[in-house]
């Protein structure tokens, strides 16, 4: 962790940039004679995020990138940090427990400031999985708030309007994620641009984008749900399909965990199933396990690629698997849950 100091007030010194101390002096988030420590944060591809310590008290700063940091050419427009910012807000008026606390907002520079949560009590998902910590009561636990908060915006004319971000969701999800593997797989690249068209034009719910167990904090209160940056109102089975891709995803590397990963993909589908009061669940179950695959897919052959799975075996593996889904989809996700399972005999 790369750590910085400088007095906030001062113009010159070493900082990540003027223009952070700046924001959180003219937020009233510290004093011009404060000095402030800076720690670059581990976090994804799509922003920066430090830990801003002060006397007594402790906050994140977050700014979105321009160009993702990936091997790709990924760019995305800056102003996402805005609609994460205002999923923030919705959030934290719903399940206050599970989100961060939104502190100070700048738009036009593109960053926002929130609450620094202590990593001592607030674990993440992803390094519990992948040392082996599977925990069936977690997963239940983030299919209940993904499902309340998507039950929470469902329907909702205003949230619909705040979050017209079609162009923020493609740039971030369906382009890289089902355009870009249409591209290596001519085969079914008709399947997979037909569910970007699909997913694109579905406009039900106030949806994360990124419910990614490596955007799940384990707190003490229940899981706290990160990094809003693909908010979209559009269709909440790509949130829940997105996440269950996770727990599939791990069953490569953890194979000594396998049932048990297969045991909270399906405690986190009824959780969330059981938080549904917008459409039928037939109808949204559908859909997610239409979209599967395609994610599947997509986190070997699109541009972002998991980055435990190094091994081609492993991804011919989830290619073998995923390309017949897309020729001859289910309907229902535990048809998947079983087929998955069976395809490791």
């Amino acid at each position: 962790m790369n750590t910085v100091s400088r007095p906030i007030g001062a113009v010159v010194g070493a900082s990540p940039d003027p223009k952070l101390d700046a924001f959180l002096v003219s937020k009233g988030l510290a004093g011009a004679d404060e000095t402030a420590r800076w720690s670059a944060l581990a976090g994804g591809v799509s922003s920066d995020i430090w830990r801003a310590d002060l006397p007594g008290r402790s906050l994140c700063v977050k700014r979105a990138l321009a160009k993702l940091k990936v091997s790709a050419d990924w760019q995305a427009p800056v102003s996402r940090n805005a609609y994460e910012w205002a999923w923030m807000l919705f959030a934290v008026e719903h399940c206050p427990d599970n989100v961060p606390r939104p502190l100070a907002h700048d738009p036009e520079a593109g960053l926002f400031a929130m609450s620094f949560l202590e990593p001592a009590q607030h674990h993440v998902w992803k390094d519990q999985l992948l040392a082996g910590e599977v925990s069936s009561e977690t997963a239940a636990a983030v299919g209940r708030l993904v499902g309340r908060l998507h039950a929470a915006s469902a329907g909702q004319a205003r949230l619909a309007k705040t979050f017209d971000t079609r162009d923020n969701f493609y740039a971030l999800r369906i382009e890289p994620y089902l355009i870009a593997t249409a591209k290596v797989h001519a085969p079914v690249a008709g399947r997979l641009t037909d569910l970007a068209q699909r997913t694109a034009a579905v406009q039900i719910a106030l949806v994360h984008g990124d419910v990614s167990p490596k955007n799940i904090l384990v707190g003490p209160r229940g899981p706290v749900l990160l990094d809003a940056e693909c908010a979209w109102f559009g269709d909440p089975a790509f949130d829940l399909a997105f996440c269950l891709n996770h727990l599939l995803l791990k069953c490569l590397p953890l194979d000594a965990r396998r049932s048990e990963l297969m045991s909270a993909f399906a405690a986190l589908a009824e959780a969330y199933c059981a938080e549904l009061n917008w459409e039928s669940r037939a109808a949204l179950e559908a859909r997610a396990a239409d979209l599967l695959p395609g994610l599947l897919l997509a986190r070997v052959d699109g541009k972002s690629p998991v980055e435990y799975l190094t091994d081609e075996q492993q991804r011919d593996h989830v290619r073998s698997f995923a390309v017949p889904l897309l020729r001859q989809p289910v309907t229902q996700l535990s048809d998947i849950s079983e087929r998955w399972l069976r395809s490791f005999r």
